[in-house]
């Protein structure tokens, strides 16, 4: 469905708490094409829906898409670093900041107008197609919401349009205890899941179904489930030790609607896994031939089609993705990033390490048969297909059809540029992917691709089936036993897990995996091995960083700085460059020093870099620091402890400073 990404209605986009000087906020969104009489029709209320997708994240221009989000990660580094891993350098904000309310106001000006009028049956169209985009409806304000609760934790319900009155605000203005609101997302996706087709109503997985609402659910539930249990105590979790919500006499007396965090924590692992499970029984997996296409005659292997493919509503397990078309002008340019280097986001060393060998071994394992990293080569041989198939090599093939059609064609893989800084052409770690190229040379023409964007995949159920029931039960069950096996044996490795488990030394995975710590202690290796599996089947698909902080695997480094780390530079592969390229010793340099590591080290080039000895930490940075500007409009005589909203752990009341320690 082309409209998928066309506005068809300009909607407001309005803060919560604003200034009162009109009534605004009692007013509906504005646009020109919007008669007086709207949302009366199904058609109305599926151009209003079909305008809220944009909540979800899907490929924009200049950028490697979706296929970048993972970066500033373990497993993903770009072209400059973040200063979340630079405690103090992460400051509170004045304005702006994740504190918002415009997507939700919309979502809530939707619900409050229809739900009365389809009540009254005041609404024309099919009654299947009514409670559809209703149900769309409720699943965007879920999503939204859950945004909220990753970035800030407690946050308000809120439910109605409100009046522009200060008092009103600020009293809408109150956190609500983020399990409570995780309960209110819950409720909203199985009103979704409720009212929604099975099946996307565009009959092309453009728009959403109940699957995709059981999968986010699914997320939902696990990644609180998750929260809470590796949180426990302290001030990141309602009624722990600290906790900042405490300190308001609306939470007086709160507590868990299960009846404590324990009956919680197993309330949301059910809920995980029965909508888990009920999407992994709706969708198979892709297949994976084994086939690395590198010329015509060679044959197509779905499963590395499946993420560039311009039609993905032929893929088994996707459930929704985002349609292109560069006649409407519709367009992105990650054919062409992919086929280079990925717009400066790479591989690191550590997710590189992490995937097993095809006998299951990891790679240090007595008898893997690993040949080492000397060569990228190397690297990939009788490794998971997931990384033999999509890490690429130079010297591979990148176009196989319409070679001379696109403006921007790299018709065969170059040695990474590792010394360009620019993001076009540069190549972060000198390990780059093949998730997003499509053989096609007319997709390569600058910013007018259009292969489709992955947004769910029914993949992502079967692994959280299996984290979520092995956290409840303590073992690996039949269910997520035979989901394990599939997702192995798709990936063309050993399906034995348990000769993957028996084999993985804890001590060496937590040099290049922060998913191998919980709360600044290693995990037990068979948790270890699940979110192995998670981090190896859905790298570079934006959804590292929700598991990290949902698992609470940053606190180690605190005390111990971490490197990110790219391929051997200072080995046999260092030839490929020409004399005087590799410049270490000097202000000017280009690479790091072989001094500091054989591996490339991106942001270590020299000690003007704040992260020249390596990643730090802040145990505030779990969490978004809430904009002052929020508490100047919701207190009294500007003095900030009036306001019902409450900082989160760690961060000041003031503008323009750090973190602050927190004692656990």
């Amino acid at each position: 469905m082309k409209n998928y990404i066309n506005p068809l209605i300009i909607l407001s986009v309005i803060l919560l708490v604003v200034s009162c000087s009109d009534d605004f906020l009692e007013r509906p969104p504005e646009s020109e094409i919007i008669p007086e009489e709207y949302l009366y029709e199904e058609s109305q209320l599926a151009s209003y829906t079909v305008n809220l997708y944009g909540i979800l994240p899907t490929h924009g221009n200049w950028s490697f898409g979706t296929f970048g989000i993972d970066a500033d990660t373990d497993n993903m580094a770009d072209m400059d670093y973040d200063n979340k891993y630079v405690p103090g350098q992460w400051r509170v904000p004045q304005t702006d900041g994740s504190w918002s309310f415009g997507n939700i106001y919309n979502i809530n000006y939707f619900l409050n107008t229809v739900l009365p009028r389809w009540e009254n049956g005041e609404i024309t169209g099919s009654e299947e197609g009514i409670e559809h985009y209703i149900g769309e409806a409720y699943f965007f304000r879920a999503y939204e919401y859950f945004n909220k609760v990753q970035a800030l934790g407690d946050f308000p319900i809120v439910t109605e349009t409100l009046v522009d009155e200060k008092e009103v605000l600020t009293e809408a203005s109150k956190r609500n205890p983020r399990s409570e609101v995780v309960r209110f997302i819950i409720s909203d996706l199985d009103s979704a899941a409720t009212m929604m087709m099975g099946t996307s109503p565009d009959g092309n997985k453009n728009r959403l179904s109940r699957y995709a609402a059981l999968l986010v659910k699914s997320r939902v539930a696990l990644y609180e489930a998750t929260w809470l249990k590796n949180f426990k105590g302290t001030a990141f979790v309602p009624n722990g030790s600290g906790w900042p919500g405490a300190e308001k006499e609306y939470n007086q007396g709160w507590q868990y609607e299960a009846g404590s965090i324990d009956a919680e924590i197993e309330w949301l692992l059910d809920q995980a896994m029965i909508a888990a499970e009920e999407v992994a029984g709706a969708y198979s997996l892709t297949p994976n031939n084994g086939v690395l296409q590198q010329s015509v005659s060679d044959g197509e292997n779905p499963y590395v089609n499946m993420f560039s493919a311009e039609d993905m509503s032929e893929y088994n397990e996707v459930i929704l993705w985002r349609d292109y078309d560069q006649g409407l002008g519709i367009v992105h340019n990650v054919p062409v990033y992919a086929m280079l280097g990925n717009y400066g986001v790479g591989l690191t060393k550590g997710l590189v390490d992490s995937f097993l060998m095809e006998n299951g071994l990891p790679i240090y394992a007595n008898g893997s048969g690993y040949e080492g990293d000397d060569y990228i080569s190397e690297v990939r041989e009788n490794r998971d297909d997931r990384l033999w198939l999509f890490l690429k090599e130079p010297g591979q093939v990148n176009v196989l059809y319409n070679e001379e059609a696109g403006t921007h064609v790299t018709p065969v893989e170059p040695i990474p540029d590792i010394t360009n800084p620019s993001w076009d052409q540069g190549y972060s770690t000198g390990y780059a992917i093949r998730k997003g190229l499509n053989y096609d040379g007319a997709q390569a023409n600058n910013g007018q691709g259009y292969t489709g964007s992955m947004v769910f995949r029914a993949t992502e159920a079967y692994l959280n089936y299996i984290e979520a029931s092995y956290l409840k039960n303590g073992n690996i069950d039949g269910t997520a036993a035979s989901y394990w096996r599939a997702i192995r044996e798709r990936a063309g490795v050993d399906t034995d897990f348990q000769k993957t488990i028996a084999a993985t030394n804890m001590q060496i995975e937590s040099e290049g995996d922060w998913g191998a710590y919980s709360a600044g202690q290693l995990i037990d290796p068979t948790l270890y091995n699940i979110r192995r599996e998670r981090r190896n089947e859905l790298f570079a698909e934006g959804l590292r960083w929700m598991d990290l902080k949902r698992w609470r695997s940053l606190d180690q480094l605190i005390n111990n700085n971490y490197h990110i780390e790219g391929f051997k530079l200072w080995g046999p592969m260092q030839e490929w460059y020409d004399d005087g390229i590799l410049v270490y010793d000097s202000g000017s340099a280009t690479v790091s020093s072989p001094t500091r590591s054989e591996y490339l080290r991106p942001y270590e080039q020299t000690g003007a870099e704040l992260v020249y000895d390596g990643y730090s930490w802040a145990m505030a940075h779990y969490l978004d620091p809430i904009a002052i500007q929020h508490f100047l409009i919701t207190s009294e005589n500007k003095n900030l402890s009036t306001s019902p909203i409450y900082q989160n752990p760690g961060w000041p009341l003031s503008a323009n400073e750090g973190a602050q320690p927190i004692n656990e």
